[in-house]
């Protein structure tokens, strides 16, 4: 099957400058990630905070200009997303705050037809499409309402609706339950899938909580201070995990005993000055000197499962 969406060597790095006459320093938010995306997918994202998911996110969603490598959709360059283009839809996002999300200013109808409105579908077919597609949502009759006058997670429904409505080939969605409680987070999950089904988009599926990404994604890339370390389909993430990074997320999810030996010492790193050889080593139970020397290479454990580790061999 045809690749929908790829990163190539994806890298992305900010300017920072310490004062106003400072001097400027370097930020590597995202080094060199390489993955792809295809119908009706959904690839997990998965890492600390502030280790580089959302920005990388918002590469995938061609919200940012990479520093390096590409962005592919359908196998050509992605462009910036503009106001033109990124109303076409084929790509979309998902935030992780639905009200921030929404203009509070516009109905809900008028917000969820944007898309379509972009499209130059004419005013009778835009309402006959954003009323089927809030039922869709469990929302019906509700065109003439506003952001304020909805809970979170209806809020979040509303945000489906909008990216979803235009029929976009990748959705991109980041942290989207975490704001929500847990049973509005099984109901929004669910939703997911069930538009999943219906539509066939490719999700890319960023989140810290491992439970949640295990239900709905097929496959994980692991994240650490901006560079992908494991990945690997679902099934064999969970059950045979090999990066210590990544079992320590795996102990550490909600549900389990949190024993003091799973839990990892220190602190994510700055990216402003990341460790030299493997970033993950100051941290590692099982960290050796060549680790404090040396970046590992990519280690081909099985098909669909890679690992970037020494100890990989």
């Amino acid at each position: 099957m045809e690749n929908i969406l790829e990163l190539r060597d994806v890298s992305k790095n900010f300017i920072l400058a310490s004062h106003f006459f400072g001097s400027k320093r370097l930020l590597k938010a995202v080094n060199q990630v390489a993955f792809s995306l295809k119908q009706g997918e959904c690839l997990g994202l998965v890492g600390e905070s502030g280790c580089g998911k959302s920005t990388l996110g918002r590469l995938a969603a061609g919200l940012l200009a990479p520093s390096q490598g590409c962005v592919l959709l359908h196998g050509k360059p992605l462009p910036l997303a503009s106001a033109k283009s990124w109303a076409k839809g084929r790509i979309q996002m998902v935030f992780q705050d639905p009200f921030s999300a929404l203009n509070p200013r516009i109905s809900v109808g008028y917000a969820v037809g944007e898309g379509l409105r972009a499209q130059k579908k004419d005013r009778k077919t835009i309402h006959e499409e954003v009323e089927t597609m809030l039922a869709m949502v469990g929302l019906p009759n509700v065109q003439n309402r506003y952001p304020h006058e909805f809970s979170g997670g209806q809020r979040q429904r509303i945000a489906l609706a909008k990216a979803l409505i235009t029929k976009p080939d990748v959705v991109v969605c980041d942290e989207p339950v975490s704001a929500l409680d847990a049973s509005v987070q099984a109901q929004v999950l669910n939703l997911l899938c069930d538009l999943q089904e219906h539509f066939s988009p490719a999700y890319l599926f960023i989140s810290h909580d491992l439970n949640v990404v295990g239900f709905i994604c097929q496959r994980i890339l692991v994240m650490y201070l901006g560079s992908v370390v494991e990945e690997a389909p679902t099934e064999i993430l969970f059950n045979k995990s090999f990066h210590p990074y990544t079992k320590a997320l795996l102990a550490a999810r909600p549900g389990r005993p949190l024993q003091k030996e799973n839990i990892l010492p220190g602190e994510i790193p700055s990216p402003l000055a990341p460790p030299s050889g493997c970033p993950f080593h100051p941290r590692c139970p099982e960290a050796t000197p060549i680790c404090k020397k040396n970046a590992p290479k990519w280690h081909t454990m099985a098909d669909n499962w890679r690992v970037r580790c020494h100890a990989a061999k």
